[in-house]
């Protein structure tokens, strides 16, 4: 007969078989990371495209496959926590030496979730800290190459170019570092730092990311530290310096919550999320573990953060500015800048779509190329939080319209699921609200947003300015995923003549639509724009009120062309 596992025995495979589980995700994780540079070099965007999406669906398939084998494992000891207790005691030994230990964390956690779909936290079978106050390790290597003082800026910038060893030629590479040293010239003259550039700091491995790839780092003169980006990409002639950033907006907009997640090859993610801040001081480390790919990760850091909000916070959830949604319903807090939205238990007329196709939606934009204008939500489960941080209006409403997923439980809210993402101004309420002169950017951007989104297959539905947001960079981004769709699933149509006066009045269509059926010349009279704000869109945009724009997309789009979305304006383009 086979003897019995003890307590401490099963929590020693547990723990070994939980860290062997993580050490195979990271392998792979990292195995498809390095296929990137290959990529860019040999501008194999479709093979980008699909280790995208490959390497999103590692952490699921892993996190599946232990789970079942600690069920195994465990058997009718499954939910003992004094078991699980001890597991956490040998797995935080087993990672004390990883240059990985915070991902690692979050690993087990993932697995602890499964098990036990654990209200709120419990610090004794999952980490809600780290079990670290520092990095247990030192780094070994340097995540970034340093580069002293030259006598010209052109010379430093063809030196950080070529340590990157790219396996294909630059179009011009000497014409493209005098044109990043006239712009690093004229920012260090607008910042009134020193004329030369005494240092540079250049992270070693490139950020790969749909078409482009970008060396980032960070320059120093005097007192000042700027951040440095040079955007390449790759054409026919070769190789090319397309742009350079050299500020902390700019950067910023690069690593945006609403863009896809970067491949880039680095031995210890820590050091490098430490070193992103130093340029980008104002992003959450959240959201900078998120844009590198370690989104669960993110999630845990993002989770740490409210935390610490709400124990030094005393202000409370109330609903969210903007209409209310038929799908969803929205709150937030006001000192802190992320929103918290909650699929209704019954949607309003006319929307007739089922909870698991909305959660579809936004799993379809979690894997999707999010080309800087779907914003990345982050789905938590069994949120605990006190009742009194909740106006009693929001907690009403909340139990009125989402009961099935919001629950009290003495002093306690619970939140079975819900979708955490940055807080943007709502379109509709930012053009009533800003001066004349951002609210014509904004609709301008408004229909840039629209046609990216397009570029990149995707039909947001419904084009309401309520569904689009403003962020604190200025850009307008999509929010509302319940009726969005693939572009190439859509069929463009012209309105068909009326036959007769009463047709034109009629208050139904005179003619037969399909389900599917899009009829762009309808869009204007949607737009819910001031005479002058629509004539401010339509000087820029009238052709998404034709339907050739969109047939026309969906067959560069079937043909398989893709089109670069470029992550920063005009004027950091070198060659415009």
């Amino acid at each position: 007969m086979k003897q019995r596992l003890t307590d401490s025995r099963l929590a020693n495979i547990g723990a070994k078989t939980i860290h062997q589980a993580f050490e195979t995700y990271h392998t792979q994780f990292e195995t498809i990371t390095l296929r990137a540079k290959v990529r860019f070099e040999e501008q194999d965007w479709q093979g980008l495209h699909e280790d995208a999406a490959e390497r999103l669906g590692v952490y699921r398939r892993i996190v599946d496959l232990v789970e079942a084998s600690v069920r195994n494992l465990l058997a009718d000891r499954l939910e003992n926590k004094l078991i699980w207790a001890s597991m956490k005691a040998v797995y935080s030994g087993l990672i004390v030496y990883n240059d990985n230990w915070e991902l690692a964390e979050t690993f087990y956690n993932s697995v602890t979730r499964r098990v036990f779909a654990t209200v709120g936290v419990n610090p004794q079978i999952e980490f809600v800290a780290s079990d670290f106050e520092t990095p247990p390790t030192q780094s070994r290597n340097s995540i970034f190459r340093t580069y002293s003082r030259a006598p010209y800026t052109a010379g430093l910038v063809e030196q950080i170019i070529n340590d990157y060893e790219f396996k294909v030629p630059f179009a011009d590479l000497s014409r493209d570092a005098q044109l990043v040293a006239d712009q690093i010239k004229r920012e260090l003259l607008r910042l009134g730092a020193l004329r030369m550039v005494e240092r540079a700091e250049m992270i070693k491995g490139g950020f790969y990311r749909g078409m482009g790839a970008y060396l980032v780092g960070r320059l120093f003169s005097g007192s000042h530290l700027i951040p440095l980006v040079l955007a390449l990409i790759h054409t026919p002639k070769g190789v090319v310096i397309d742009g350079v950033l050299l500020d902390e907006d700019t950067t910023s907009i690069l690593f945006s919550f609403a863009r896809s997640y970067f491949h880039v090859e680095v031995d210890r993610p820590f050091d490098l999320v430490q070193f992103l801040h130093t340029i980008m001081p104002r992003k959450r480390r959240a959201e900078l573990y998120i844009s590198l790919g370690y989104n669960k990760h993110g999630k845990t850091e993002l989770y740490r953060d409210l935390l610490h909000h709400l124990a030094y916070s005393d202000d409370h959830f109330e609903a969210a500015r903007g209409q209310r949604g038929m799908v969803m319903t929205v709150f937030d807090m006001p000192s802190y800048d992320m929103v918290f939205k909650l699929i209704k238990d019954n949607f309003n007329y006319p929307k007739d779509a089922t909870r698991k196709e909305v959660m579809a939606k936004y799993d379809l934009v979690h894997r999707h190329d999010r080309a800087g204008r779907l914003v990345d939500a982050q789905a938590f489960e069994y949120l605990q939080f006190e009742r009194h941080r909740f106006v009693e209006e929001l907690l009403a409403e909340l139990m009125e319209v989402a009961s099935e997923t919001v629950s009290i439980s003495g002093n306690h809210v619970i939140i079975k699921h819900a979708y955490v993402e940055r807080r943007v101004i709502p379109l509709d309420i930012y053009v009533r609200e800003a001066a004349d002169s951002a609210a014509r950017a904004a609709v301008r951007d408004y229909g840039n947003a629209i046609k990216d989104l397009a570029n990149s297959n995707i039909f947001p539905g419904d084009m309401l300015l309520k569904n689009f947001g403003v962020t604190r960079h200025g850009r307008v981004v999509f929010y509302d995923y319940d009726e969005l769709c693939f572009l190439l699933d859509c069929n463009f149509r012209r309105m068909p003549p009326a036959i007769s006066y009463e047709d034109e009045l009629a208050a139904e269509p005179w003619f037969h639509v399909n389900e599917g059926d899009i009829f762009p010349e309808e869009f204007v009279h949607f737009l819910g724009l001031s005479d002058y704000l629509r004539n401010s869109f339509t000087r820029h945009h009238a052709d998404l009120f034709d339907v050739n724009f969109w047939r026309q997309t969906q067959e560069r789009l079937q043909s398989g062309r893709q089109v670069h979305i470029f992550p920063y304006s005009r004027n950091q383009r070198i060659h415009v």
